[in-house]
């Protein structure tokens, strides 16, 4: 909480004797309560999609099913890159704890090059699929498959987008409350988003290429 004492003119002054005091305060926890409630409607979003994967998961209409069309060892080197992502983020807190800015700036870095890594990968497999005909128009197991992993996907990628964003204020202004509050946040986001992961990768590919 930080006190400005402001004129009857409306210019701030720090002369205590002004007539007007504007106590501006930031509510304890109020930015990690309101970042809590997101990540519980974005679990809403994600339930309703592993639903309708559940539901239309072998409707293949003919095509090609996951047995056929998934490779689980690029999904499996997929998956390492977002977990590892995870890891070098928790170095990056941990040096933003220590207050070292170069040694946060650097896992941070490293971390936004999984990310890039993973969203390269899915690009390619989509881009696979699609050119072997399996879009999402062929069946309504395929419908599911690009709404649910494609939905991920566009989380990862704002995901590095807001990390990259961060990288700028961190360099910019240092390890400031503001900036620590922003990397927790985004470090819940992170991490919710490989526990979203693992639900996809044992769900949609593992339980996928099973006859």
């Amino acid at each position: 909480m930080s006190d400005t004492y402001v004129t009857s003119a409306g210019a701030a002054s720090a002369d205590p004797s002004s007539r007007y005091l504007v106590r501006e305060h930031h509510p304890e926890n109020g930015t990690m309560l309101g970042f809590w409630i997101y990540l519980m409607s974005d679990c809403l979003i994600f339930a309703c999609l592993f639903a309708t994967y559940a539901v239309l998961g072998r409707n293949y209409a003919g095509g090609p099913g996951g047995a056929e069309l998934f490779d689980l060892k690029l999904i499996a080197l997929n998956t390492a890159f977002l977990l590892f992502s995870s890891i070098t983020y928790g170095f990056a807190m941990l040096q933003a704890k220590a207050r070292n800015k170069s040694g946060t700036l650097l896992w941070l870095g490293i971390t936004g090059v999984f990310g890039l890594l993973f969203l390269a990968v899915e690009i390619y497999e989509f881009h696979h699929l699609i050119h072997l005909g399996a879009g999402p128009q062929r069946s309504g197991f395929l419908t599911a498959f690009f709404a649910l992993v494609g939905t991920h996907g566009l989380h990862v990628t704002f995901g590095a987008i807001w990390l990259v964003t961060l990288m700028v204020q961190i360099s910019k202004h240092g390890l400031n409350p503001a900036n620590l509050r922003r990397l927790n946040c985004l470090s819940l986001f992170w991490h919710f988003l490989d526990v979203i992961w693992i639900g996809v990768f044992t769900f949609v590919y593992l339980m996928g290429v099973l006859p």
